[in-house]
């Protein structure tokens, strides 16, 4: 293959790429219902939840965190307040002195 046809598969690709992180939904333009729900039905999600920030955010009962993680409490921005969700944190222990 000729060097330009390398570059032009590489620069196709890296658009690809790009284009698919834009693709991400963003929480602040669902309802909460539309959050909790797709979350649900796919398990777990990536979802955009500022200009800058993103996370993934899975069910609260399933097996969808990698051990020794477990669904955590979270929220995020919603088109109609503030929304409920888990993601996988590890857990924290207090135990008492």
């Amino acid at each position: 293959m000729k060097t330009s046809s390398i570059a032009w598969i590489a620069g196709t690709m890296l658009l690809a790429f790009t284009a698919t992180a834009h693709a991400r939904l963003d929480t602040r333009t669902m309802s909460c219902e539309q959050v909790r729900s797709l979350i649900q039905g796919h398990r777990a999600a990536v979802l955009t939840t500022g200009q800058n920030t993103y996370d993934r955010y899975v069910r609260q009962y399933g097996n969808e965190c990698d051990w020794p993680e477990v669904p955590t409490a979270a929220s995020v921005p919603a088109r109609d307040g503030q929304c409920r969700v888990y993601r996988c944190q590890e857990p924290v222990f207090n135990f008492p002195n």
